[in-house]
């Protein structure tokens, strides 16, 4: 990206996620937009920003809609950026003034653009102020486990869960080590494990524990059970 992009966007209660090689830089308008970024909620208001580092995926929607002013720009034009990406800002009353301008524009001409984002910037506050955060989006374990359970014959992926609680794998891979202290794989290897020790005690043939498990052979059943101990 070789020239900054200022833009005014609007998002919906339709959810959105998505990562990109630049930075981006949000500055709240109307509504409120939420975002979720690392497993992390917050909230964007009118006179809110936030900088979201390149790559970092993020997920995003407003319940009732909103408008931001986003700027998607090289990192490297904007090194000072990097102290800032993942923390929530408040902007001051001149730096509100600016946005409530900028955004209030039907268009924003592309010989402002440059100048527009450099003004923008310059009044991003040094020492970030917090933001109210949301509380993470909640996982229904319950409703998780008795999907991997109803499941367990076959192969299971992170995707696969990360669909059900409506967040990208890593996010969901960081809130399960959160919740259970065990990466998902491990988390659903501990269930399969859990029922075959329940169906060899109420006498099931290993054959078909295997089967209902999930494991290729009778043999890798009993050498997963002589593992786990």
């Amino acid at each position: 990206m070789s020239t900054p992009a200022l833009s005014l966007r609007r998002y919906g209660h339709s959810k959105g996620s998505h990562a990109h090689a630049h930075v981006q830089v949000l500055w709240g308008w109307q509504g409120a937009l939420d975002l979720e970024v690392g497993g992390r909620g917050l909230r964007v208001r009118r006179g809110d920003a936030v900088v979201i580092a390149p790559g970092e995926r993020h997920d995003f929607w407003s319940a009732a809609g909103s408008a931001c002013l986003v700027l998607d720009c090289a990192a490297d034009q904007h090194p000072a950026l990097a102290a800032l990406a993942g923390r929530a800002l408040a902007l001051d009353a001149p730096a509100q003034h600016l946005l409530h301008f900028l955004a209030a524009q039907p268009a924003l001409p592309e010989a402002w653009q440059a100048p527009a984002a450099a003004m923008l910037l310059a009044a991003l506050p040094a020492a970030p102020q917090a933001l109210p955060r949301t509380t993470a989006r909640r996982i229904d374990w319950e409703a998780i486990d008795a999907w991997i359970d109803a499941h367990l014959g076959a192969p299971i992926a992170v995707a696969q869960l990360a669909a059900l609680a409506c967040l990208s794998p890593s996010q969901f891979a960081a809130r399960c080590v959160e919740a259970h202290g065990l990466a998902p794989i491990a988390y659903v290897r501990r269930r399969r494990l859990a029922l075959a020790r329940r169906l060899r005690a109420a006498g099931w043939p290993v054959q078909r524990i295997a089967e209902r498990c999930g494991y290729r052979s009778p043999s890798a059943l009993t050498a997963a059970l002589r593992r786990a101990g």
